[in-house]
Order: C-alpha cells, then structure tokens, then sequence
C-alpha cells in the first residue's frame, strides 16, 4: 500500500554533500511539477534527474491522487531516493512536485527538505521553493509572536504560515496575499485539491518555464528537464506571473504585481544551468561561448594552448580559442567518479580535493604557454590548486581568464556564497588576486562584456536586465533581515537599504 503524508517516506542518507572546497557559486534548488500526467511521480523523478546539478543535498517528491496527498523526501540524490519501482509506487495520482536542494537559508536535515506539506483549512498545500526570501526572520518572527508553530527552519515555510493565515476566501488570492509581503527570489510550484499552481517573483530573479506533455502541463526551473522528459517547451513564466492550472486542464494567467523591470539571475547564463538549456530566451552554451569569445577580445593573450578548467570553463574556453586563433586543448582531465566528496578532517585532506578531481595532462601542456579559462573566481583557493598543478606538470607560463567580472558581493537571493569577507574579490584588487593564485596574468570579463555576450548592447546602468548584485553590489531588492542584523550588530537604529 502507498504511504500516506502522515507515514511519510524518510530516506535516512548519512552522507551529507559538500563542495570539498567551498569555493563554487552553488544554485541551491532545482524545482520541477507536472499535473494531469499518467505517472506524475515517475515523470518528476526523471525532471529531477535532470536538475541534480542545481541540487546534491537532498530530494523530494509530493504526489495527488485526487483524494490525498503522498511524499518521499531524502537526503542525498534523486537516484538514492527515487530509482525503484517501489519508490514511484508510493506515489500515486496525477499530479506531482518535485525539489532537489542545497542548503544555506535553514540549514540541512530532513525538515527541511522539499516540497514543504501543510493541511490547511482549505486542504492540503505542498510547495517548492527555489530562491530565498531576504526578510523570511522578521516575518518568522512576527508569525511566531501571533501563535504559529514552525514545523522546519526553512524560509519557504514562512509562505505557508502566510497563505495560512490570509483571510482572503481561495488558495489563490491567498497566495498572492502572502507574497505581497514576501521580498527576495522566489519561483514557486504549489499543490493543493484544486490544481497546481506555479510563480515567479515580480524580478524574475529565478528561473522557471512552462512546458506540454500531450494533455499534461509541466514546470521546470530549466527547459533540459523538459528535453528528457520529452516534453515541449511552452515558455517562460513571466516575472510576477502566476500560473494555475486545474485537472479539467484550464490554464489561467494572473499579473497580481504590476509590471517591474525584469531583473533574472545572469550567473545562470554563466555558470547555474546546464549548457544545454535555454535561458532568458538565449542558448545557455552559445552564451557561454560568446563570454569566451568577449573575454578574448578584451583581454587577449599571447600562448600556446586554451585550456578549460571542467567542466564549467569549457564553452566559455571553446569561444576564446575561436576568437583568439590558439588551439583548444583538454589540459586538465576530470574525474567524473569523484562527485561532492563529505567532510573530511584538516587541510591536507582538503587540499587534496583538487587532485582527486582534476589532473593535469602533462604530455600536452608541459613547456607549453597556456591560458586557462573558468566560469568565476570565489575564494580563490581553487584557482590557487590548479595554477600549482599545472606548473607542478611543466607549463611555461599560466594565464587565467575569468568568463565573468570579479565576485565581490554575497547574494541573497537563492546562491550560496560565502560571506563577503571571504570573497577574494572582496578583499583584493587585480594584482594582489594574481598574485594570490600564483598566475602569470589575470583578467576577468567586464560587466559591459559580459551583458553584450548574453545579447544585450551593454549594462543599462540606470535600469540594469539582469540581476549582478554578485559583481556590482546594486541589489534589486530590499534586504529587511540583514539589514536587521547588521543594525543590531552595531546597536545603531534600524534602517532598511537596498544595497548591503
């Protein structure tokens, strides 16, 4: 028999995955929902699949029958939890929600693995969240203060207590209701009796779309899971869109937040989605490559080879190789078996984490000038490990290019980054950061590059397309809950600025 909600599925993983060296941008959520599908569950499995890279901590699906509500969350990959039969099997209906995660806002643990589940007065709620809202304590608290009880310490929860409380007479009015005062990112796929419903903030700071699966209608946070599941892509859900669809399969669109300028994440043409999606209405890999192709015109280079840092650097490094005429050559070779490897005690087991990974091809780059090209610098200690493995193995001469501007912010709004403090290009100009990484010249692509290659003429300083918080510091959004923090810190009345 199927398990209920209330006999829910808890896959006890005991591995928990880190990035070995926290030094990569990490999107923390993939989010993906079908409805009127004949194996909802098994279709979002395989959507999740699809989406692992946004996510390696955990994962989760919520099911409908029509009747009631079935999930099965765990730690660890969407293969751990959801490959057998038996595991699809004990989630039944046509409709279906899924999440994979990485955690920064609430913290790992089953908790707090998604989509979020709540028997409401109107009936059950599930919901997947990908982003962060940036003033989730401060209504946390205001809720906790009027009676709520917190079942997780994940900002989406804050959602449900919000709809739960909302005085408005449908799930979806009080939806709307609840997000009016949500600030931040957010793209949401909700479930209840009536149907799905899926939004995107009034931003679009974070990634959804829309697609068909002959008579039933999909959501991803990328169109890849679409291409494997063998679904069409519809198009994007609009900033400040919501979308609901019900089992009779009526689609309605509502605008409930006006018509701000768009403002999506662009380290999703960068870095976050998969090179064979499609983003913002642009080919994530032919933007990748036009980066490269950019980053050569403005910061060329004199060698011998161009060699990618795997996997990320390597269309951004194909397109620097066409544009600077030099030979595009596989450097480093990357171990695919390795994977997030789990805490491991001191440095020397850190520092060893490079090497396991990635390895020099010594026979191609020794004596050889090359120009190595990555997706971003972060703390820098990566950087560091690979300049010094290719010098360990002969290269003459090493010249790093970045495929986007330096990362001098932390974002707020769904990636996880270190603290600014930590940030390289926080804490150094260009040459004191060359000199850190041990390279014989460093150059990141400009702003202005950056927003040419993913097809705009350039940054519109006074109404940015994008979100670039992370390189300019310019944040779209107010930011209540640090504001509130660093108020406090320095015992200073509270103020609430926009920029950190």
């Amino acid at each position: 028999m199927p398990m209920s909600l209330l006999a829910m599925n808890l896959h006890n993983v005991t591995h928990p995955f880190l990035d070995a060296d926290g030094d990569k941008l990490r999107e923390e959520c993939g989010i993906f929902g079908v409805i009127r599908a004949g194996e909802a569950a098994a279709t979002t499995a395989l959507g999740l699949h699809a989406l692992q890279h946004r996510g390696q901590e955990a994962a989760g699906i919520v099911s409908f029958d029509g009747s009631e509500f079935y999930a099965s969350r765990g730690l660890g990959h969407v293969a751990e939890n959801f490959s057998s039969s038996e595991a699809i099997a004990a989630l039944p209906g046509h409709m279906a929600a899924g999440h994979v995660r990485y955690s920064t806002t609430g913290g790992s643990g089953l908790r707090n693995v998604q989509p979020l589940y709540a028997d409401l007065a109107s009936g059950g709620f599930a919901v997947a969240h990908n982003g962060n809202i940036s003033n989730a304590m401060t209504l946390r608290t205001d809720l906790v203060n009027k009676g709520s009880i917190f079942q997780s310490t994940s900002d989406t929860e804050v959602i449900i207590h919000l709809v739960a409380t909302s005085r408005y007479p449908t799930i979806a009015d009080r939806l709307v209701d609840a997000l009016r005062l949500v600030e931040g990112a957010y793209a949401l796929i909700v479930m209840t009796p009536e149907g799905m419903i899926a939004c995107r903030d009034p931003l679009g700071i974070r990634p959804l779309v829309m697609g068909r699966m002959g008579d039933a209608i999909l959501f991803a946070s990328e169109t890849v899971a679409f291409d494997v599941v063998g679904a069409e892509l519809i198009r994007e859900i609009d900033p400040g869109e919501l979308v609901l669809v019900d089992f009779a399969g009526e689609i309605r669109s509502v605008r409930p937040f006006g018509s701000p300028s768009p403002r999506p994440c662009i380290f999703e043409h960068v870095y976050f989605s998969r090179p064979d999606s499609v983003f913002a209405g642009r080919s994530v890999y032919e933007a990748r490559k036009a980066i490269g192709i950019e980053l050569a015109i403005e910061a060329p280079c004199d060698a011998d080879l161009v060699v990618p840092v795997p996997d990320s650097g390597v269309p951004a490094a194909i397109g620097f190789a066409q544009q600077s005429g030099l030979p595009f050559e596989l450097g480093i070779i990357r171990s695919h078996y390795v994977g997030r490897t789990f805490i491991q005690p001191g440095d020397g087991a850190r520092n060893s984490s490079v090497k396991r990974k990635h390895n020099a091809n010594r026979a191609l780059v020794e004596g050889k000038r090359i120009v190595l090209i990555d997706d971003s610098i972060v703390r820098g200690t990566t950087s560091l490990k690979i300049v010094e493995m290719m010098r360990e193995a002969g290269a003459k001469e090493i010249h790093f290019r970045v495929a986007s501007p330096p990362t001098a912010h932390s974002c707020f709004y769904g990636v996880d980054t270190p603290e600014r403090s930590k940030l390289l290009a926080a804490r150094m100009e260009l040459e004191p950061m060359r000199e850190f990484i041990k390279a014989d010249s460093l150059a990141f692509i400009s702003i202005d590059g950056l927003y040419r290659a993913v097809g705009k003429q350039g940054r519109d300083k006074a109404c940015p397309q994008f979100c670039d918080a992370c390189f300019t510091g310019e944040y779209p959004t107010s930011l209540t809950d640090l504001a509130l923090a660093e108020a406090k810190s320095a015992q200073l009345p509270f103020a609430d600025p926009k920029a950190a």
